[in-house]
């Protein structure tokens, strides 16, 4: 009767954990479902608007496509073209990696600087991190790019201040030696966003950091190269490679400014892509420049990335060892 008994009881037991189990995998998918829904319009977009060009821009970049007829297959020739056939395709190459590597250090430079000045409980602070962050806001408008080219005009504002001083200017845009650095001063013009994500590390830094080092007779370079800077290495870290990627994807400033001239001395990657693509509508080869410009970023991504672990200093990994 005992055997029996248990018998049922845990064929019973067997039963309820199957059902249970079961309500558990129901519950589990239905609250899944009910994620995908809330997040169904993200993935609609990311699928049509994301991967499905991505996928559709590889396949051109194989192809001889000009937007009007069917596409015809070439294999790699667009790319062999573009290594061993096309100077210009270099000349952009090499006018994009200056900029970059000039541009972004004097931007993370100079919005760090601000940002040492602004962390401080100072009277109206706030109304200057405010104007200070303005730049960045309408840096890449149509508008600014425009002003931007008066002012470095030979008629400009530029040149108005330089004769005050009886110092003769130049037609700083149109100049190849100097027309690459109005588009850098441009750029390096918007540092509100680093600025403000400098600011943000900045106030995590414990002050008691400093004044240990203080009390320890360090002063005020020793303080910011040896606590300020190792603190704040993961956001340089994380504008480092922010400002990078949009570094080598800069087009408007070179667009609307200089054109890309004067002698494609300012003739960004980006732009060049743009001239192949809508100007010369052959779409085939700008798909393979694209393609070749998302490794380059992925590259020197991947390098900052494997560097890091050299540089970046992580507190709580630091308390682990």
């Amino acid at each position: 009767m005992n055997s029996q008994a248990d018998t049922t009881s845990q064929a019973v037991d067997t039963k309820a954990y199957r059902s249970g189990t079961a309500a558990r995998t129901k519950n589990r998918v239905v609250r899944n479902l009910i994620g995908l829904s809330f997040i169904s319009p993200w993935l609609i977009g990311f699928l049509f608007f994301t991967i499905g060009p991505m996928v559709a821009s590889l396949y051109l970049s194989f192809t001889d496509y000009d937007l009007l007829s069917e596409a015809q297959w070439v294999g790699l020739d667009n790319y062999v073209t573009m290594f061993t056939q096309d100077p210009r395709f270099w000349t952009a190459l090499k006018v994009t990696f200056f900029f970059v590597f000039v541009s972004v250090p004097l931007k993370l430079g100079f919005a760090l600087f601000i940002a040492m000045l602004f962390n401080g409980k100072h009277r109206g602070v706030g109304i200057y991190r405010t104007v200070y962050y303005i730049p960045s806001i309408i840096g890449g408008s149509v508008a600014v790019a425009v002003m931007w080219k008066q002012l470095f005009g030979l008629e400009g504002a530029v040149n108005g201040i330089l004769s005050l001083l009886h110092i003769r200017g130049t037609n700083w845009i149109a100049d190849p030696q100097t027309a690459i650095w109005t588009l850098i001063l441009l750029v390096v013009w918007q540092f509100g966003s680093p600025m403000l994500i400098f600011l943000a590390g900045l106030k995590q830094i414990p002050a008691e950091l400093y004044e240990a080092a203080e009390v320890d007779g360090a002063g005020k370079w020793q303080r910011f190269a040896q606590i300020t800077i190792p603190m704040l290495t993961p956001v340089i870290f994380f504008n480092l490679v922010m400002q990078m990627i949009g570094g080598f994807m800069t087009f408007t400033q070179s667009f609307l400014v200089t054109s890309g001239g004067p002698l494609d001395s300012t003739l960004f990657y980006a732009v060049y892509l743009y001239e192949n693509a809508f100007a010369h509508f052959e779409m085939g080869y700008a798909s393979a420049m694209a393609w070749i410009l998302l490794i380059i970023v992925a590259v020197f991504t991947a390098l900052i990335f494997k560097s890091s672990s050299f540089w970046v200093h992580y507190e709580s990994e630091e308390g682990n060892r």
